[in-house]
C-alpha cells in the first residue's frame, strides 16, 4: 500500500499548473451536477496540499452562494472543522489552519469535500496514511440510512486505480468526482 501511495502522489504532483487549473475549473462542473447547496449549509473544504486537485473553484462558488465554508484542523488524531476565517496557522504537517473561527463536529457538517491520494470505481479511497479521516468519520459507518454529512471525494483521472482492498477501519464515501467523472 505504502509503495502505491508513493506512486500515486509522484503522478499527482506531476500534473503540469495549466492542467491543475483546468481540472479545478471542470471539477466545479461536475459537483453543479449533483450538488443542491441551500443557504444554510455548512461545507467542508480543504486547501490543496502536495498536488491535491484544488477547490478553489468549489470555494469561490458555495461562497457566492452564502455558504458556511469550513477547513479541517487538526485535534489530536481526528479532525474538527473550522469556519474560514481571516487568520491562520500552519499545522504540525504545514498546513494552513483557521484560528479564532466557529469549530464544528464532522456531524455538524452537510458536506465534507476530501481530497484523495487514490481511489476505484467502488468509491474506495487511498489517503496520505494517517487516518484522520476514517477516525474522525467513523460514526458514518453506523448510519442505516444516507444521513449527513454527505461524504466527496475529489480526485484528478490519474489516480484512479484498478481495486482498494476495504480495511474495516474505512470510511465509505457517498461519491467519487473527478474532472470528468462521477462514481
Amino acid at each position: 500500500m505504502q509503495a502505491n501511495r508513493q506512486s500515486l502522489r509522484q503522478q499527482r504532483r506531476a500534473i503540469t499548473a495549466s492542467e491543475r487549473a483546468q481540472s479545478a475549473r471542470q471539477i466545479l462542473h461536475q459537483i453543479q451536477k449533483i450538488s443542491n447547496t441551500q443557504d444554510g449549509q455548512k461545507i467542508a473544504l480543504y486547501l490543496e496540499n502536495d498536488g491535491e486537485i484544488s477547490p478553489k473553484y468549489i470555494h469561490n462558488f458555495l461562497e457566492k452562494q452564502g455558504i458556511g465554508i469550513y477547513l479541517p484542523i487538526l485535534v489530536g488524531k481526528s479532525l474538527k472543522f473550522a469556519k474560514i476565517g481571516n487568520e491562520f496557522k500552519k499545522n504540525k504537517f504545514g498546513i494552513n489552519e483557521p484560528v479564532a473561527t466557529e469549530i464544528l463536529n464532522a456531524e455538524q457538517l452537510d458536506v465534507i469535500f476530501i481530497p484523495l491520494v487514490g481511489f476505484d470505481k467502488h468509491k474506495n479511497r487511498i489517503g496520505m496514511g494517517g487516518g484522520f479521516y476514517d477516525r474522525t468519520l467513523s460514526f458514518k459507518k453506523n448510519q442505516t440510512n444516507h444521513s449527513n454529512p454527505k461524504l466527496y471525494g475529489l480526485a484528478f483521472d490519474c489516480q484512479q486505480v484498478t481495486k482498494i482492498e476495504s480495511q474495516s477501519w474505512d470510511v465509505a464515501l457517498d461519491a467519487i468526482i473527478t474532472p470528468t467523472k462521477i462514481y
